[in-house]
């Protein structure tokens, strides 16, 4: 009985071991770049992740434990044999989950979550963000990991378990008290026996975000973020109700009888609209990375307190064109019924007559749904993607780079007939890892793609100026996201890193001039629209930024937090923590902020064909 005792605390803290090696492998590969981790703030980051190593451990082993009981009564040498099976299996899982964690978490800046299985369904879009040598060294890190977790595993465990008797004379007893060590599980799962259950929360002790991420056991956020219901309208309850949804109204109240400033010579220009692969505000203002966004800007409209709404591509999409704020802790695009009841900007567009309309990306457009939601969502069957290139012209692992792009976008202009107006929606890539560009001109890869992007565009812009394109029309200029990997060494909710460039651009501009007022993604469509006096009463998130009566606010989600800012100050909210990370100025911001997350998940549980909110709002 002793050494079955003895062996269920040894599996137990078998795995609480493989988590600390699996946190201090992540601070030695990450810690250089984030501020450095002390002797000290190890032993932190241990210590705050602890809970969760102890709840993931639990997890982990009930079945040894099941096992072990089924041991007593049977042959221990067949059930050895089970938990070589087993413990393969669930190593394997650690191995993976971790060296990929480790491997995302220098581009995307947060653990592996439940986000990646949209990815999953295109292998080829996964991978093609990942360069050989990246690859090559995860492989290896795999290989090396899983023989040292294995070696240690029958060094440990399975010494122990051949040496197990069958021929016990207290079986009852023995199986009781295992019983009784697996009920106890119970405790390190759930976390203690408070009102609180285990989440990731629980590892966050310190201002420096990286430190808390050092501590989260990524398995279990991976299951976290799996285990996360999906009725959304009943997070985050910040407020009741009706409290809620007042404030709300208070954010975009219009005012009556109020004049907008005209920023276009007419209401029906041609219109197209670049979506910007991780272009940061920084970096498309720097006259030497990027000197024709900054001529643009120069002789256009350009928006210098511009935010994205979130930090990936599938949600700057839907913040864009629907005008929809971004969910930290799920994509809207993943949910067609969802996403096929929201506005979109060429929805609106083509009820009064922009009926020529088309998508381009030189990528996969099935990947992250995007198809779904470019076809159902926002009424485009005309796209152009990677497979309507040649073979010849897919030069990346993404697929046609931005020249090849713009030559195409340019060739149907030109030598197609062109019912007017016409929309035009581009998505580049050249600008996303592994950045595969020609430019060498910067010691940063990031920069030499944007530089390349910039010159693209440049090129582009020129061409349509010589053939008279230019003259009607509007051409908007608007990062899907930030580039979240650079600047090194800023964390994943900082402003720095969801502040992007808004140019407009083009020969139905009146005159050149800067709006330094805030807003986010989300707020294009009801500024566009207001501009070609169409209603955007649809767009619930959405506001006029030209309103002199609206509120000039910018709001972005990150993992699991929020920020929203304007002239008067910021207010940050992290939700793991329950805590406000940055809270400066204005202290209405608090409320306005968790008013507006909180109607944000609203929407989305009852977006389900039965607008709830915006029928409250007195949108049709």
């Amino acid at each position: 009985m002793r050494r079955r005792i003895l062996l269920s605390f040894i599996i137990f803290g078998f795995f609480i071991l493989v988590f600390f090696l699996q946190k201090m492998i992540f601070v030695v590969v990450h810690g250089n770049v984030n501020g450095g981790v002390d002797g000290v703030e190890l032993w932190q980051i241990l210590y705050h992740g602890l809970s969760l190593d102890m709840s993931m451990s639990g997890y982990l082993t009930v079945i040894p434990l099941f096992l072990l009981i089924a041991s007593v009564w049977s042959s221990s040498k067949l059930l050895a044999r089970i938990f070589d099976v087993y413990f393969g299996l669930i190593l394997s899982v650690v191995v993976v989950v971790t060296v990929i964690d480790i491997m995302l978490y220098t581009h995307w800046g947060f653990h592996l979550d439940s986000t990646v299985l949209l990815y999953l369904r295109n292998m080829k879009g996964v991978f093609a963000g990942i360069s050989g040598f990246e690859i090559f060294v995860g492989v290896s890190a795999i290989v090396v990991f899983a023989f040292f977790l294995c070696s240690g595993y029958a060094f440990t465990v399975r010494n122990i378990l051949f040496g197990l008797s069958s021929t016990l004379r207290y079986r009852v007893r023995t199986s009781f008290v295992l019983a009784l060590l697996t009920g106890a599980l119970f405790l390190p799962i759930r976390g203690g026996i408070t009102v609180s259950t285990m989440n990731v929360g629980h590892a966050y002790f310190s201002d420096r975000m990286f430190l808390n991420h050092a501590a989260i056991n990524p398995l279990f956020n991976f299951m976290y973020s799996l285990g996360k219901s999906d009725y959304f309208a009943t997070q985050y309850r910040f407020y009741d109700r009706s409290e809620a949804q007042q404030t709300f109204n208070i954010l975009h109240e219009k005012g009556e009888d109020v004049v907008i400033p005209r920023l276009l010579h007419t209401d029906r220009p041609n219109i197209i609209l670049f979506l910007l692969e991780s272009f940061s505000y920084d970096v498309a203002v720097d006259s030497v990375i990027a000197p024709n966004m900054c001529r643009l800007a120069r002789e256009g409209v350009m928006f210098d307190n511009f935010y994205a709404n979130s930090f990936r591509t599938d949600r700057g999409l839907v913040s864009v064109i629907s005008g929809y704020p971004a969910h930290p802790t799920a994509a809207v695009i993943k949910y067609p019924r969802k996403t096929e009841t929201l506005p979109a900007i060429p929805k609106s567009l083509k009820h009064v007559g922009y009926v020529n309309q088309t998508m381009y990306y030189g990528g996969d457009i099935k990947f992250a749904n995007m198809r779904s939601y470019f076809i159902g969502a926002c009424g485009i069957p005309d796209i152009v993607s990677d497979e309507d290139f040649p073979i010849g012209e897919r030069l990346t692992k993404w697929g046609a780079p931005d020249r090849m792009l713009l030559n195409r976008v340019y060739r149907d202009l030109t030598e197609k007939t062109q019912d007017v107006p016409f929309l035009k929606i581009i998505l580049t890539l050249s600008s996303h890892e592994p950045f595969e560009v020609p430019t060498r001109i910067f010691d940063v890869p990031f920069l030499n793609s944007v530089n390349y992007t910039d010159e693209c565009i440049g090129e582009f812009v020129d061409r349509l100026k010589a053939v008279g394109l230019w003259d009607n029309t509007l051409i908007i200029f608007v990062a899907d996201h930030a580039m979240q990997a650079y600047p090194q060494g800023s964390g994943n909710y900082e402003k720095v890193r969801f502040k992007i460039p808004m140019i407009w651009a083009g020969g139905v501009v009146k005159k050149p001039v800067v709006i330094h007022d805030y807003g986010s993604q989300n707020d294009l469509a009801a500024t566009l629209l207001s501009q070609l006096r169409i209603d955007y009463s649809d767009y619930t998130f959405s506001k006029d930024m030209l309103n002199p009566q609206s509120r000039k606010f910018s709001f972005y989600s990150y993992v699991n937090g929020f920020c929203m800012m304007d002239s008067s100050g910021v207010f940050m909210y992290d939700n793991n923590r329950q805590k406000a990370l940055e809270q400066t100025g204005n202290p209405d911001l608090e409320k306005h902020s968790k008013a507006f997350f909180q109607m944000m998940y609203d929407d989305l549980g009852n977006r389900n064909g039965g607008l709830e909110i915006r029928k409250q709002r007195g949108g049709k």
